[in-house]
């Protein structure tokens, strides 16, 4: 069985961040955490559809993945497997969407299911006790009869929500259905529901560990899910730990990190390649990229750190970081309310619960926060920004802006500072050490 696996999307959901595919986390991305799954499965017939914007670095780094580029990112899903499926064997094909991770048995299941005679197909789908902004499935039996692509809450037509992994027997009934449906964002499910009512799909139910990644905060969700999967320690030969430091619990270290005086490692972790663990620091149930500096006192807790991110005396928690962002001394981000209750945060102008008590910020690449500047909970930060000091952060910074504080107020313009690169870095790096 042939798999296209889809990841043209632009991650717009994802701001402040970029390219959810490839987001480091633990060492690994979604692309490589679906694909191995997936290969686990048996599986192992994957093509890769993909969009302008990501499949040269894709190509480049994969290139063992047959491409496909999708050229009209706005059709969603209908515009991946337009371009796609004419270029397969009419066998049974198996779409993976790179957003929902899941188990190998996930895949084993539905392929399985969708061998039965009789069937056009098979969705894999999860109960869900709580609203979840996605498509829902209606049954006749265990028959698919329509699917409803993100309901207003209260008014899903089932508990059954419909993950982005589906086997289609019969690729010219695919084609034509996609090609009547309306060229809409949605025009996948809208073929799909078109293609219930004169052909038999089945609903395979799904029990096991599902993470759907559509906004920043559901990295947490990855980073705990990985995080479960270091089972013992492993610190390369080459690490440098100083006496006094405290390593507890299973750990995942890499080649020529440095763990200083006093820090503290409490795993599960991950630290990543010639990161440099600080004097009187704590880690704890995160992970931490390539590069990073975690400077003296900072804590990193439940948090994920891309490469080249550096702390002095910060506190982090439950936290998304890109690359390339400095933390100024005595900068904190806060990551519950005073109330305790679930936190909300802003999604192309809509109020978007996260369903988490604790989550802290997302922040993007290239940003540099001054002296004993704060975050409050569920705020982002985008690229290219800066954060003058002492400056409460209490609402969503664009993208390349210059924040401050003016007569008590958060002021916000562009930013017309140039952000330094890493390599710029590198003399701050020698004295760090």
């Amino acid at each position: 069985m042939k798999v296209l696996l889809l990841i043209a999307g632009r991650s717009r959901r994802f701001w402040p961040l970029s390219e959810k595919t490839l987001f480091p986390v633990c060492g690994t991305n979604l692309l490589e955490v679906t694909a191995d799954n997936l290969k686990k499965a048996g599986l192992g017939d994957i093509t890769i559809v993909g969009g302008e914007h990501n499949l040269k670095e894709i190509r480049a780094l994969y290139p063992e993945f047959p491409a496909i580029e999708q050229k009209d990112l706005s059709l969603g899903m209908r515009g991946a497997l337009l371009e796609a499926l004419p270029l397969c064997a009419d066998n049974p094909v198996m779409v993976v969407c790179v957003n929902d991770i899941i188990e190998p048995k996930g895949y084993m299941e539905l392929a399985e299911a969708s061998r039965k005679t009789g069937l056009s197909g098979a969705i894999l789908a999860q109960k869900v006790s709580r609203y979840f902004p996605g498509g829902y499935l209606k049954l006749d039996g265990n028959r698919v009869s329509s699917i409803t692509e993100k309901p207003a809450e209260g008014s899903e037509p089932s508990d059954l929500v419909n993950i982005a992994v589906h086997v289609h027997n019969s690729i010219p009934a695919l084609l034509e259905a996609l090609r009547n449906a309306p060229k809409e964002d949605d025009g996948y499910e809208k073929a799909l529901d078109n293609l219930f009512t004169n052909s038999v799909y089945e609903a395979v139910p799904y029990s096991g560990i599902w993470q759907a990644v559509k906004y920043p905060w559901h990295v947490l969700g990855i980073l705990e899910t990985l995080l479960g999967k270091i089972k013992e320690r492993y610190i390369h030969p080459s690490v440098q730990i100083h006496p006094s430091a405290v390593i507890e619990g299973n750990v995942c270290i890499n080649e020529e990190v440095k763990i200083m005086a006093h820090s503290s490692i409490k795993g599960p972790c991950f630290i990543g390649a010639r990161s440099i663990i600080g004097n009187n620091s704590l880690v704890r149930s995160s992970s931490i990229g390539n590069g990073c500096v975690i400077g003296y006192s900072s804590e990193i807790k439940s948090s994920v750190l891309a490469r080249n991110v550096w702390t002095h005396s910060t506190y982090i928690g439950d936290s998304v970081i890109g690359q390339n962002v400095s933390f100024g001394a005595g900068s904190a981000i806060g990551n519950l309310r005073l109330d305790e209750t679930e936190i909300f945060s802003d999604v192309e102008g809509k109020r978007i619960n996260t369903a988490l008590k604790k989550f802290g910020t997302a922040i993007g690449s290239d940003c540099r926060l001054g002296i004993h500047s704060g975050i409050n909970p569920g705020i982002k930060i985008g690229k290219g920004s800066f954060i003058s000091s002492h400056v409460l952060v209490s609402s969503d910074i664009p993208d390349n802006s210059f924040a401050s504080m003016k007569n008590g107020a958060l002021n916000v313009e562009k930013n017309n500072t140039g952000v330094p690169e890493i390599e710029q870095r590198s003399a701050y790096l020698k004295k760090a050490v």
